[in-house]
């Protein structure tokens, strides 16, 4: 019996298989006298394979989980030099005869802000008005965008990040309760050897009885 055979033609939608239930042992090892050393070994290598999915899966998730806050909070600041822009064009447009009085909020005073060079230190900067941002794309490579392009490009970013985050704990799930199925297995078919044995140890007992 191979390790094949194990797994069933059903797979979730991201092609982990499914593993089957073993409502009859005997039947699943061909008989009362069926060996199980081999489905044992088998069940285990399943389970093997189950564990470093998850292993694999359960890092991704954790690399997902700190991207996707990156990415949001790029965004949020991508759109609000947007808007302060768009603002500031609005502004100038418009004739105003109120008080040329300058506010905190006045798009057209530079923004100061603080950004961040490592972990515990932050540094203070005023940034000019500007249309264009400059965006990591990962392997060293940095591009820069027009405002409403990189918005565009981090709001896609972001939607393919939380679907595959949504996919990934999906797919743990899953994973997990293959895991469940097999471990139950391996100690049906455990038991059920261990009770044959003592079956055929207590009819041999009473045989020899018989005989004595």
């Amino acid at each position: 019996m191979s390790s094949k055979s194990i797994f069933q033609e059903e797979k979730n939608p991201r092609g982990i298989p499914k593993a089957p239930f073993i409502a009859n042992v005997e039947e699943y090892l061909g008989g009362p006298d069926g060996a199980v050393e081999t489905p044992i070994k088998n069940f285990q290598d399943a389970i093997a394979k189950y564990r470093y999915m998850d292993a694999n899966l359960t890092q991704r998730r954790k690399g997902l989980e700190d991207k996707i806050p990156d990415i949001r909070k790029t965004l949020q600041m991508v759109e609000f030099l947007q808007e302060r822009r768009e603002g500031k064009k609005k502004k100038d447009d418009l004739e105003d005869d109120l008080s040329d009085e300058e506010s905190v909020d006045d798009p057209k005073k530079p923004l100061t802000t603080t950004f961040e060079l490592n972990d515990t230190l932050f540094a203070e900067a005023e940034l000019e008005d500007t249309d264009t941002v400059y965006l990591w794309l990962g392997a060293n490579v940095m591009l820069s965008y027009k405002l409403p392009e990189a918005a565009s490009l981090l709001r896609s970013k972001l939607d393919l990040a939380e679907a595959s985050l949504k996919a990934t704990i999906e797919d743990l799930e899953f994973l997990r309760e293959q895991l469940t199925v097999m471990e139950v297995n391996t100690a049906r078919v455990y038991n059920w050897d261990v009770k044959r044995r003592r079956e055929r140890r207590l009819a041999g007992e009473a045989d020899g009885k018989k005989g004595g």
